[in-house]
């Protein structure tokens, strides 16, 4: 796709073609190919139709409805921040009172959008003019929100950013330009002196600007984030997705963070104030209690596992695991929680004879701490992931004082990884 197709597909006409084409279908996608060039569009024309009902499929799950107004990149679409996250961006520069932030890296324009949906103005831009093309496109909604093609790294910030309520919004590139796999995605880097523009130039933008905030690999060390930030990691559905850092008036609590978000579920945010500093850690399985907490990913990468055992009263599993184990039971939105059911050192002959002397003919695999492939496990252990005719159970396989272990459990609340 080029910018004079993107410009038709913003058109009428384009929007049109697009608005009435059929959900796409692989199936089909010949098909359909062949009664769009019939009626009069150009090959590449028909390929970008195709190609954007694909993604906005593709599309849905980060989105929702608002998919069916935007345009994507195979690229774009992955790189953008979900709607539910995009969403907490923005909240944070709305708060501050913000009226301008400028988009650094703007992507397709998905924290643009969020922003401008709360009232910011965005001056987005993005190296790439196919991109920035895009971005501008999707924010048509907001006509005083606008995207153009453009480096970072030309930024000049205002004179007096506090009085003029300005902010700045990075999202470094962390994929390599080149070239692309057969998905139309670039390689993805996760090394800090590899993104771009560089971290150098995020700290300096932060310099000028105090309303700033980064958003970085999930990987991010501890002791990256300069004092007085806020370092926020956050996860989705389990999944952790970001680290984001944030400066000046946009901080809510200096130091480490998480943010867990659900489906159906509202945000939780935990940080440092509620955190053990040192937490105590199981010497033994006689210490396993009743209940086994797994905190959510991003509280672990967050170095947060003491606002679990601090909120339980309990002790971590093995220090890094994410496990605590209490005979206290409490509901927390940032870990879920199992009913310990058995507790035993790990091996394949005696879990195969607990199993079996039990009836049990599937079994759900977690594991933390133990590196082994789960088919292998399952046919080592001749058991499947359905139970069939008879019982299944949930084992929890980890380490307890360095010793491999497996915890047989119950889930007590419904969420999922």
């Amino acid at each position: 796709m080029d910018l004079t197709t993107v410009r038709w597909l913003a058109s009428p006409e384009g929007h049109a073609a697009l608005h009435d084409l059929p959900e796409y279908s692989e199936s089909d996608a010949v098909g359909q190919a062949s009664r769009l060039r019939a009626s009069g569009l150009s090959p590449e024309q028909v390929a970008a139709l195709l190609t954007q009902k694909r993604l906005r499929a593709r599309a849905q799950d980060k989105f929702g409805e608002f998919a069916e107004g935007m345009l994507f990149t195979a690229d774009g679409l992955e790189q953008a921040s979900r709607l539910e996250v995009a969403a907490t961006h923005a909240g944070r520069y709305a708060s501050a009172s913000l009226a301008t932030v400028h988009d650094l890296g703007c992507g397709i324009g998905s924290d643009a959008m969020a922003m401008s949906a709360l009232g910011v103005t965005v001056h987005g831009v993005d190296a790439d003019p196919l991109t920035a093309a895009l971005a501008d496109v999707n924010l048509r909604p907001w006509p005083d929100s606008r995207a153009r093609t453009g480096v970072a790294e030309d930024f000049e910030p205002p004179l007096d950013p506090l009085h003029s309520r300005t902010g700045v919004w990075l999202d470094p590139a962390r994929r390599t330009p080149g070239v692309t796999d057969r998905s139309g995605r670039t390689r993805r880097v996760f090394r800090l002196d590899e993104i771009s523009p560089s971290w150098d130039f995020v700290v300096s933008v932060a310099r000028d600007v105090p309303a700033t905030g980064a958003k970085l690999s999930p990987s991010l060390p501890h002791d990256i984030p300069p004092l007085g930030t806020e370092a926020q990691w956050t996860s989705w559905q389990g999944t952790v997705l970001e680290c984001t850092v944030w400066w000046g008036p946009l901080v809510k609590e200096a130091g480490r963070s998480a943010r867990v978000l659900r489906k159906g579920a509202p945000p939780v945010e935990v940080d440092q104030r509620t955190c053990e500093d040192d937490p105590a850690a199981a010497g033994s399985l006689t210490d396993i209690g009743a209940w086994l907490y797994e905190a959510d990913r991003a509280v672990n990468r967050a170095g947060l596992i003491g606002t679990v055992t601090g909120a339980v009263s309990g002790m971590e599993l093995e220090a890094g695991l994410g496990y605590v184990t209490s005979d206290l039971a409490v509901d927390l939105g940032h870990a879920r929680r199992f009913e310990v059911l058995e507790a035993m050192p790990f091996s394949v002959k005696g879990l195969r004879a607990w199993l079996r002397e039990r009836g049990i003919t599937g079994l759900t695999v977690k594991k933390r701490g133990i590196r082994l492939d789960e088919d292998q496990l399952r046919r080592q252990l001749k058991i499947g992931r359905d139970a069939g005719s008879g019982e299944s159970a949930t084992i929890v396989l980890t380490r307890v004082a360095g010793a491999q272990v497996v915890l047989v459990v119950r889930p007590v609340d419904p969420a999922g990884d």
